[in-house]
């Protein structure tokens, strides 16, 4: 009975030790954009990091607008996102500090096989919007101040165009979301290509129009200020920072791929 008492005794002691650093493992908290996540790139490049730091990354993938905005009141330490005005503004107004380049990928339109805009005949991407738009065929919009929408805002300018009407549908949600409501209703939409690989085996909508210089879309990572937030974790933040450029991060970022195909690029 003693013996027993014993191994119990004992079992429980090593249980008590192993939960206790499990708990005492650090946490990062990152704010980023929910192609990211939706791509599946986070789960592919996290682990070595968690690793290599002893650390437990927490997530919070939305817009790069909300994202933005949390990091800004302090509620993560580190923010990755993709809207580079939106990025500069952030950090001229004091709320984050050492933003780096990490990544990019270009957006890109897709639509009905049918194509009713004739958005696929389009020399240039404000040429494919002015026809969509002309078409009045159904385009479905992030409407959440993502990175996808300040581009997707920029675009509809360029063009001369106010979107407007039954057709022009705004979400307000998440790319994934905005893709596969975009299939339902066989309309049109602007995606990062990214996520478009990440649910091609999804949907049946292909891409209409891609490769205008305009549609760049590069990703940045961001520490939020510690003098403004003294609480962060400002170290760990910058490991993160200085991994994710790192030629350890870079590597991991590039051998990221989907069904065959590399999603983000690195800059060389």
């Amino acid at each position: 009975m003693k013996s027993a008492f014993r191994i119990l005794g004992s079992s429980l002691l090593l249980l008590t030790i192993f939960c206790t650093g499990a708990m005492a493992a650090e946490r990062l908290k990152l704010s980023t954009t929910t192609s990211t996540e939706n791509s599946g790139l986070l789960k592919a490049i996290l682990p070595a990091f968690e690793k290599k730091y002893d650390c437990k990354v927490d997530i919070i993938a939305v817009g790069t607008g909300k994202a933005l905005k949390i990091a800004e009141n302090g509620d993560v330490d580190v923010t990755l996102v993709h809207a580079r005005s939106l990025e500069d503004a952030f950090v001229e107004a004091g709320f984050g500090v050492n933003r780096r380049d990490v990544m990019y990928n270009d957006f890109i339109i897709i639509g009905p096989a049918k194509d009713p805009a004739g958005a696929k005949k389009a020399k240039t991407v404000s040429a494919a919007m002015k026809s969509i738009a002309a078409a009045k065929a159904n385009f479905v919009s992030r409407g959440d101040e993502s990175g996808t929408h300040t581009m997707e805002k920029e675009l509809w300018k360029t063009a001369g165009v106010s979107p407007k009407g039954s057709w022009y549908i705004e979400a307000g949600q998440g790319m994934g979301e905005v893709i596969t409501m975009a299939n339902e209703l066989q309309g049109y939409a602007l995606t990062d290509r990214a996520t478009f690989i990440a649910y091609q085996n999804k949907v049946t909508l292909p891409i209409v129009f891609q490769g205008d210089k305009n549609m760049f879309n590069p990703y940045g990572v961001i520490a939020v200020n510690p003098k403004l937030h003294p609480h962060v974790k400002y170290d760990l933040a910058m490991a993160f920072v200085t991994y994710l450029t790192s030629k350890e991060g870079q590597k991991a970022i590039t051998d990221f791929k989907v069904n065959g195909q590399q999603l983000f690029f690195v800059y060389e």
